[in-house]
């Protein structure tokens, strides 16, 4: 993955390019490789040792304290030191000022050797930027400052029971805490009283606190809760309460955690259900969790998004390196076991000896598949995170395309690596026959472990909801007009060169999206446009990475130019996983569009009574 990544960075993305800006002036190539060399390091050496060690010896409950393997809280402290939690945050709060894209490049390296060893990284660094975009100068100070130090960590609780992915139906009540609440300076100080669910690192003894961002609905006057999701509010409910320098008062807030999720995969990350304002742990002599309103009231899904955007780009990122490692775990196996003999003349003769299971093309075409989907997930991830730093240091028009770009690419970098990927994890499997199937080759947990990013951070239903319904709509389609405009570009510059064919069927293919999208919404009627969504994210998502990997593949045909002999072997697998994805994976879009455009009513039309078994 490493020379992937380097070819990526500095062929591709050329992000040498960034040292002209004034954030990264004082970095130099050298210093982003051994960013990355650190985290590889760490990761192969804290890290990847304990991966089946977390997934057997889940987090457990000890008189109401989890309680986790010790490799695990050892590789968190390992990361904290390392600085990558501020990595891209300004030398004046400990940062680096590094640039998002080898910030994310580095990280990869520690999703991929084991995402359940001292998980939660992201939900902390993710929280913290959160606080630092919506929070008070006190709050920055306090909470985000301390979480990008790994003095403490961070949690985001959304999900109730009741609720999961409907925020409108939030039922945690959030009330001003005494007359003087709005002079508090942490921010308006309220109690909390509510149920959340399916919350990462919700509880857990590697930091001295954990900060939770909760959401909750502000009663009105007549003491019932609003409706909707502008109702919703965001608060800072930390474990231990602080006083407004960071200190520990040594109070427990009112936040007690009501047990453990066993999960299929993921199983290192302990994930919990906790209840606030319970009265476990009466706070000040009542019940009711404390917790500082950040933005005004009935802000706080738009401030939550600031993290969750951020969160589903690197569910993307850790869905790629999951599938990356079911790869490379399938590829040395695929060489050293064999079995059969070549299909052709002498081919059944027993008397010669059985060949690596990688000669046989039906193990070629399974590896090829893997290596274009992990491949295309990362070009795909790591443009993302380049578009970030476009988003925060390029001049006002850079930065303007770059949010219009972020916002249509986000439901695609979150949700094509997590079944794409997912399937190169399934194929892994497959290629180690019945011992991909038992716990004696890692390749079963890591397929355990990417099935949750289907999930969390936003379903695949919800994404598909989200891009057609929203992001491909909006401003009269100009975020969809920018990507057209990024993707005919390269389509201009594959037009005189080898890939002239597959960049024509990518045309096509763009020209059956954009009629598709007009064709779904041609009625007006939502419930006839969205009934198709999913195969429309999947169209997009396939379409957004075959255009991803002609861009790739047309620097690796320069670079062919360049290196001559140096590096044939690398670039020819790149060319080879191209062209695998233009042949065998870009047809399939045809078959997605076709039930969006025609607005197929067979899934909607489906009465509930005719579900019999």
């Amino acid at each position: 993955m490493r020379a992937t990544i380097d070819f990526l960075l500095n062929d591709w993305l050329q992000i040498e390019a960034l040292l002209a800006r004034p954030r990264f002036a004082e970095h130099s190539r050298e210093t982003f490789n051994e960013v990355i060399n650190t985290c590889e390091r760490i990761a192969r050496d804290k890290v990847a040792p304990f991966n089946r060690l977390v997934d057997v010896e889940e987090p457990r409950l000890e008189n109401g304290r989890v309680v986790i393997p010790q490799p695990s809280v050892d590789a968190a402290r390992a990361y904290v030191e390392s600085g990558m939690l501020a990595a891209a945050q300004d030398y004046s709060i400990g940062g680096m000022q590094l640039p998002c894209t080898v910030q994310m490049a580095a990280n990869s390296f520690y999703a991929k050797a084991g995402v359940g060893v001292g998980g939660g990284m992201m939900l902390t660094s993710a929280n913290a930027n959160l606080l630092l975009a919506h929070g008070t100068e006190r709050q920055k100070a306090v909470f985000a400052h301390n979480e990008f130090s790994g003095r403490w960590f961070g949690t985001m609780c959304l999900s109730e029971p009741q609720a999961g992915s409907s925020l409108s139906d939030v039922t945690t009540r959030a009330e001003p805490d005494g007359a003087d609440h709005a002079a508090d300076a942490l921010g308006a100080r309220y109690r909390l009283r509510g149920n959340k669910m399916w919350i990462s690192n919700g509880d857990h003894e590697i930091t001295e606190n954990i900060v939770h961002l909760v959401l909750a609905k502000i009663p009105g006057p007549d003491g019932r809760l609003p409706p909707g999701t502008r109702g919703i509010s965001l608060f800072i409910v930390p474990k231990q309460l602080v006083d407004a320098e960071g200190h520990l008062t040594g109070e427990r807030n009112d936040v007690a955690i009501a047990g453990l999720n066993h999960k299929l995969g993921y199983r290192g990350v302990p994930n919990t259900l906790l209840n606030f304002g319970e009265g476990r742990y009466p706070v000040r002599g009542s019940a009711g969790a404390i917790g500082y309103l950040v933005g005004g009231p009935g802000e706080g899904l738009r401030c939550m998004f600031h993290m969750m955007n951020e969160a589903r780009i690197a569910v993307g990122l850790g869905a790629v390196t999951l599938g990356y490692a079911g790869y490379e775990a399938s590829l040395d196996y695929a060489r050293g076991r064999t079995q059969g003999r070549p299909i052709g003349p002498g081919g059944k003769d027993p008397g010669r000896p059985p060949v690596p299971i990688i000669q046989h093309s039906d193990v070629k075409r399974m590896l090829l598949a893997q290596k274009a989907y992990v491949e295309g997930g990362l070009a795909l991830a790591l443009y993302c995170a380049r578009l970030v730093d476009e988003l925060h240091t390029g001049d006002a028009d850079a930065s303007a395309e770059a949010k219009t770009l972020l916002e249509i690419l986000t439901p695609i970098a979150k949700s094509w690596p997590s079944e794409w990927c997912l399937e190169a994890n399934s194929l892994a499997i497959q290629v180690h026959g019945g011992y991909g199937y038992t716990r004696d080759f890692a390749v079963e947990q890591y397929w355990r472990d990417n099935r949750l990013n289907m999930i969390h951070e936003g379903t695949h239903g919800i994404q598909a909801l989200d891009l057609l319904g929203r992001k491909v709509v909006m401003d009269g389609g100009g975020a969809l007009k920018a990507l057209t405009a990024r993707i005919q570009a390269t389509l201009s510059r594959a037009a005189s060169t080898k890939l002239a064919r597959p960049a024509r069927d990518i045309a096509n293919a763009l020209e059956k999206l954009i009629a598709a999208t007009r064709a779904a919404w041609s009625t007006g009627v939502a419930e006839e446009a969205l009934a198709n969504a999913t195969p429309y994210l999947q169209a997009f998502g396939h379409l957004v990475v075959a255009w991803l990997w002609l861009d790739v593949a047309l620097v690796a045909e320069r670079t062919f130019a360049n290196d001559g002999v140096v590096r044939d072997d690398f670039l020819n697998g790149k060319l080879q996983a191209a062209r695998y994805f233009f042949e065998f994976e870009l047809p399939k879009i045809d078959a997605w569009l076709g039930v969006v455009a025609s607005r197929n009513p067979t899934c909607r039309e489906m009465r509930e009574e005719w579900f019999q078994t």
